[in-house]
């Protein structure tokens, strides 16, 4: 199997969801990593191959260099939205969820330097620039990454971000 799946989320003989589900839901000896292209910024398909646990979105009319570079992303565990993606992600997220919901239970078993951490996720730093950050070595911020995504039964750091939105722990600027 391979490391990562690059498809789009409609094809022909079977949707990219479906085909997603199928690989994601699958036993392998490695993690497999999807990384999705979509002709729009948003749509349900996001939400449901988030959930479904892709890595990240990219549009189909990104250049070469970004498809390269995403597929590296993906590839080393990292989560990847395009900005527009994530731009209107934020915007429906916040538009659809209306009000700041209630912090639900699980978040509550974070410690403050993981509840930190997720607050800067979600703003989309990178590992090197939360370490630089909270000045700790970005190993730590690693192990921080990881324990935050166990706790809160998640996949990856896309999936971190989008909770973080839903939840209120962080909120559009």
């Amino acid at each position: 199997m391979p490391d990562v799946v690059l498809m789009d989320v409609r094809m022909p003989e079977m949707n990219g969801l479906d085909a997603a589900r199928a690989i994601l839901s699958a036993s392998h000896p490695s993690p497999v990593r999807v990384l999705m292209l979509t002709t729009f910024d948003i749509d349900d398909y996001v939400y449901e191959a988030l959930a479904l646990g892709a890595s990240g979105f990219l549009l189909k009319d990104a250049p070469a260099e970004e498809l390269i570079r995403g597929v590296r992303v993906v590839a080393a565990g990292d989560a990847l939205l395009a900005p527009s993606v994530t731009r209107r992600l934020i915007s429906d997220v916040t538009t659809r969820r209306g009000a700041r919901r209630n912090t639900p239970s699980r978040l509550a078993d974070l410690t403050p330097r993981e509840r930190e951490v997720l607050e800067l996720i979600a703003t989309g730093m990178s590992n090197a620039e939360i370490a630089g950050a909270l000045f700790l070595a970005e190993q730590t911020v690693k192990t921080h990454v990881g324990k935050v995504l166990s706790k809160l039964g998640l996949r990856d750091r896309a999936q971190a971000v989008v909770l973080a939105y839903e939840t209120g722990v962080v909120t559009p600027k």
